[in-house]
């Protein structure tokens, strides 16, 4: 999953940060999330999700206090192949 940020995330997340952590920690306990973060320059943020199908990504995503108050701006979900 590629995603955008809105200007000014570090002041805007501040309501959200704590439901946001505690439901990541939930997909990645439950195996569902791989990884998630945001670029250095905090405008894009990239998650590695395994999950049967894009619509339980977009679930996930859609669910998220980041996405429902803004703080993600959009988002895309491509499927890869593991090479290695």
């Amino acid at each position: 999953m590629w995603g955008s940020y809105c200007e000014g995330v570090l002041e805007k997340r501040t309501p959200y940060r704590q439901a946001h952590l505690e439901g990541l920690n939930r997909q990645k306990e439950s195996g569902t999330l791989i990884t998630l973060g945001p670029t250095q320059d905090l405008k894009r943020v990239f998650g590695i999700y395994e999950a049967k199908d894009k619509a339980t990504i977009r679930h996930l995503v859609e669910s998220d206090p980041y996405w429902q108050n803004g703080i993600w701006t959009d988002y895309e979900v491509h499927e890869w192949i593991q090479a290695i």
